[in-house]
């Protein structure tokens, strides 16, 4: 699974990336983002590529309260064409998840060692996800949520060293395909998520520090001795 992960200092490569012109709000850097949290993702809209804030923790339209997201953080590749809580959104509502990186846990119970998984060149990679609007109909003046969840796969290359479980890293050529909401067929995004899959990561021990969402800063991902 993905459980944590850090967005720094994205917003210049995202807008380059994903030629991204207008931002309408501040981006902070967050060295330990958590679930229900909110974070940064690129969703298409009228044809361009925007960038969006949702929660992590995809609520599925149908939902009747917000309180299902913190349950929904990741969607297996393997179920999300089938799952009733992704189905919709995975024909529909695509989007890409900008990181510089993230986090996996490795031991046991009570002594498990963070690491830290990133991209050996350091440039920021971008995970596959999905992204839903939930609207509370009971309210008189309806609130909408906009959430989103990160879709993983069974572990390859060196990250199976630390973890079963993957997130779904896109090669950057399989982006457009992606966010593209005209490509419905699941048997066409599933090969989008076999096929763009980058597994080349590397990754090194942390601080327990990651253990608690209060410590958020760069020693949250600066290397350290195993203990």
């Amino acid at each position: 699974m993905c459980g944590r992960f850090v967005q720094y200092n994205l917003l210049q490569a995202v807008q380059q990336i994903f030629n991204i012109d207008t931002i309408s709000f501040e981006v902070i850097p967050n060295y330990n983002v958590a679930p229900t949290q909110d974070i940064l993702a690129v969703i298409k809209h009228n044809n361009e590529n925007k960038l969006e804030k949702l929660h992590w923790g995809l609520v599925p339209f149908w939902a009747k309260d917000i309180s299902i997201g913190s349950r929904m953080i990741n969607a297996r590749a393997e179920t999300v064409a089938v799952k009733p809580s992704f189905r919709t959104a995975f024909k529909k509502r695509r989007c890409l998840i900008p990181a510089d990186g993230f986090y996996e846990w490795k031991g046991e119970k009570g002594k498990k060692q963070p690491y830290y998984v990133s991209n050996p060149s350091g440039e920021p990679f971008e995970f596959a996800g999905l992204w839903e609007i939930w609207t509370n109909k009971e309210n008189a003046e309806e609130s909408v949520y906009k959430s989103c969840t990160i879709i993983t796969t069974t572990a390859i290359g060196t990250i199976r060293e630390i973890h079963h479980r993957m997130p779904v890293i896109l090669d950057p050529k399989f982006h457009e395909k992606w966010l593209n909401a005209e490509i419905q067929d699941p048997k066409e995004l599933e090969i989008i998520l076999k096929d763009g899959l980058i597994h080349d990561m590397k990754y090194y021990p942390v601080s327990k520090l990651v253990n608690s969402v209060k410590n958020n800063d760069p020693n949250c991902i600066k290397p350290t001795d195993e203990n």
